[in-house]
């Protein structure tokens, strides 16, 4: 099997940045990507101003394949989406040229002439990865190992807040009136005047209430309510000065800013449990049959959560909670890990009884949030390694994550008061209901 490809699914900076890796160990990748363009994942959020600074955008190996064809890396600064696209990722699928294929789409992995079912001689068996191309072609590729970087972006987690779309959302969201993307300045230059409604506690959240914020400072009655599951303080704005990454903690600190600004009303504790649509708007209620005004817009960011479809043939050993490797799940699950800091991930933690199947990237997380671009590098530095043989680079570690800042967590799911526990002790209680905005950036 040492002629046959490692398939790398997904050409985003983890799927691309393996690429690198393996062709510098000596081993030939093949980087399917189901979009028309690599990295198109990035190009759907290419407005988005990251929180990473360009020296943790760009992976080593990456950037050594880059630079003799002229490229140097940008070194300043905190770029968009659509910037990472243009001066990085861009410019490192065009170097790796035919390695990486796009409009491929993986639709199975398997063991070549294997189920799940068949123990004999099975890791002496070639991957086969089933592929569909964007003109509707089926076909399939021998592979040596599989490396599975595609992502979480295209599974949005639904409004409904038992994981499940609430009664009525899916028809809202065949409407338009319901979306699960930050919305787009295009977008948003429709706002002006209407309810808007932004439902979920994370980062991307937080980006969109200050867009949104804005838009209603300088456009009287325009209405925005953030809809957050969690009640009284448990709302967590995130670690603001203490964190590592000044511009993640500025997200939080701008958000709680915006308080004093009453522009963002911030509904806490309403766990969506039914949308009706009406005239053309969205009517959210809650479990305990609290009703939101009638929405002309509900933008949906409750995070993500793997696409493991593709993967019910291989064996895979996943955290029962968060559908994470079970090595690195307690790191990363946001019940239990509540004190800032989170180890880096290699090999060993990423392996499955599939021999020589790793999810990396933020797949790696299941459904845990917050992960960062230099995590996803380590990761694939790793891999590579043992997948050529070096196991002391492999189980070696060249990364220490940065603090975030934040401890305890975002407190107790149910209790009012919101105390956090955790490493910090109880946190202050706040009332249920509270007005919320924030500047612009």
């Amino acid at each position: 099997m040492s002629d046959l490809p490692v398939v790398v699914i997904g050409a985003g900076p983890q799927g691309l940045a393996a690429a690198a890796h393996l062709r510098e160990r000596g081993l030939t990748p093949l980087v399917l990507e189901a979009g028309p363009v690599p990295a198109f994942a990035v190009s759907q959020w290419a407005h988005v101003r990251l929180f990473s600074g360009w020296n943790e955008l760009v992976d080593p190996a990456a950037a050594r394949l880059l630079e003799p064809t002229g490229w140097s890396a940008p070194t300043e600064g905190y770029p968009t989406g659509g910037e990472w696209i243009d001066s990085y990722l861009a410019p490192l699928a065009a170097a790796l040229g035919d390695l990486v294929r796009t409009g491929a789409r993986v639709t199975g992995v398997s063991r070549k002439g294997r189920d799940r079912l068949i123990d004999a001689g099975r890791d002496e068996q070639p991957f086969t990865v089933h592929v569909t191309t964007a003109g509707g072609c089926e076909g399939k590729i021998d592979a040596l190992a599989v490396i599975d970087a595609s992502g979480t972006w295209t599974s949005p987690n639904p409004a409904g807040a038992d994981g499940l779309p609430a009664i009525g959302e899916r028809a809202a969201a065949e409407a338009g009136v319901i979306t699960y993307l930050p919305p787009t300045p295009e977008q948003a230059d429709g706002f002006a005047g209407r309810h808007l409604v932004v439902v979920g506690a994370g980062h991307s959240a937080m980006t969109a209430v200050i867009q949104l914020g804005a838009i209603a400072e300088t456009n009287p009655g325009t209405r925005v309510s953030w809809v957050v599951r969690r009640g009284g303080s448990g709302v967590s704005f995130g670690g603001g000065a203490a964190d590592q990454l000044p511009e993640r903690g500025a997200l939080g600190l701008g958000a709680k800013a915006a308080v004093d600004k009453g522009l963002v009303e911030l509904v806490t504790g309403f766990r969506t449990d039914a949308v009706t649509l009406a005239d053309g708007r969205a009517v959210l209620r809650g479990e305990d049959g609290r009703e939101l005004a009638p929405a002309d817009h509900v933008i949906v960011l409750t995070g993500f959560r793997p696409d493991l479809s593709f993967l019910t043939e291989m064996r895979l050993e996943l955290d029962a909670t968060l559908q994470a490797p079970v090595r690195i799940a307690a790191e990363v699950d946001p019940n239990i890990h509540s004190c800032g800091d989170v180890r880096a991930t290699g090999a060993a933690d990423l392996s499955h009884p599939e021999k020589n199947l790793y999810l990396v990237g933020m797949k790696s997380y299941g459904r845990a949030p917050t992960f960062l671009a230099m995590t996803g590098y380590e990761q694939v530095r790793s891999v590579a390694a043992e997948l050529a043989g070096d196991h002391e680079a492999a189980a070696r570690v060249e990364l220490v994550l940065p603090d975030t800042g934040v401890c305890g967590g975002s407190g107790a799911f149910d209790d009012p008061a919101g105390s956090s526990g955790g490493c910090c002790g109880p946190a202050s209680a706040a009332p249920e209901l509270i007005q919320l905005t924030a500047p612009g950036r």
